[in-house]
Formats: structure tokens, sequence, C-alpha cells
């Protein structure tokens, strides 16, 4: 072997080491970085939720939830699945409100339940897609494929807006074109 061949052999070893060395460490940095990533994030979700909240009145609003999500850019709005809700209203029958969705504002206790709501009052029922409460305004708007059963009747509308207070009940379409549907029993 001549010194040419040995030196260029030498010189090819240490290139190919240094490549390796470089590609291994990468690799290392690599899997720091994702475990540093890993271990900087902090997961936001609540199993078994339950807020009960009284106002000066004396009425009641619980809310259970099996999991919610914090909003990480508003740490009072949590997103909650699997929700149940009863308004006890003084001097009146209880509310009981279940839906697949819920969004709750630790704020001011307003909540949006979608998808699936289904609110029970006495004898009567409404399905719907949407519902928001407000326990301060004292309001229940009830949207998308509304449909109010009871004994005697049943409704088909675009929104019904109760007044929790009052009990004041607005039954609406957003065509005026449009009428309510009523099938009589």
């Amino acid at each position: 072997m001549t010194l040419k061949k040995l030196i260029f052999l030498l010189f090819l070893g240490i290139l190919i080491s240094f490549f390796v060395y470089k590609n291994l460490k990468l690799k290392d940095e690599i899997k720091v970085e994702k475990e540093e990533n890993l271990s900087s994030y902090y997961s936001n979700i609540i199993k078994d939720i339950n807020y009960t909240t009284v106002d000066l009145k004396g009425n009641e609003y619980i809310i259970n939830a099996s999991e919610g999500e914090i909003d990480l850019k508003n740490n009072e709005i949590i997103y909650l699945k699997n929700v149940t809700g009863f308004i006890k209203l003084k001097n009146s029958d209880n509310v009981n409100i279940k839906s697949d969705y819920g969004k709750y504002d630790m704020s001011n206790i307003d909540t949006i339940f979608s998808k699936n709501v289904v609110i029970t009052y006495q004898d009567s029922k409404i399905i719907s897609d949407n519902l928001d409460y407000s326990m301060a305004r004292g309001t229940m708007i009830i949207t998308k494929d509304v449909v109010f059963t009871n004994k005697e009747n049943i409704l088909h509308a675009d929104m019904i807006e109760i007044n929790t207070i009052t009990k004041d009940t607005k039954i609406l379409m957003y065509d005026i074109n449009k009428k309510v549907k009523i099938k009589n029993y």
C-alpha cells in the first residue's frame, strides 16, 4: 500500500467518523428537544365536573359534565362534554337540561349548551341544537331545529325565548313570512 492510499483511507475514515458523529448528535438533539416540548405541555382537561351557583334570590344552578377543557386563551371559559344542567328556581318547578357539549363562562355563569339539547320542565320537553342560558339575565334562548312538546301540542319553531324570572315566553320564526307550526293531539 502506498503512502497516498494510506493517507486517503485515513482521511476517508476521519470523514466518515465525523458524519456518523454529527448524525448521532443531531438525533440526540432532536430527541432531547422532543422530550423538552412534551414536558412543557400541560394538560388542561378536567374529568367529572360539577359547578353549583346560588343567586341572591335563592335560585340554584347546577352544571355537571363528564369532561371539560379550559380555554388556554381565556381561563374563565371551559368547554364541556356530556353536559347536564339543573335550574332550581325559587317558587317554581325545576328545569333539567342535557346536551352533548357546552361552553361555560365561570365569570358570569352563562352557559351555551349545544348538540342534542333536551330541556324538560313539568310535562313539557324542548329539543334543539342550541340553548344559551344566562342566570344573570334570567333568559333561556333556544335555537336551531326547535321542537316543543307537551300533553296537547307539538310545536316547531326557529327560536323560543324564555324569561326564567317572569316565565314570559316568545316563540319565533326568523322569516316573517313563515309561521310557527303547531299540531294539536
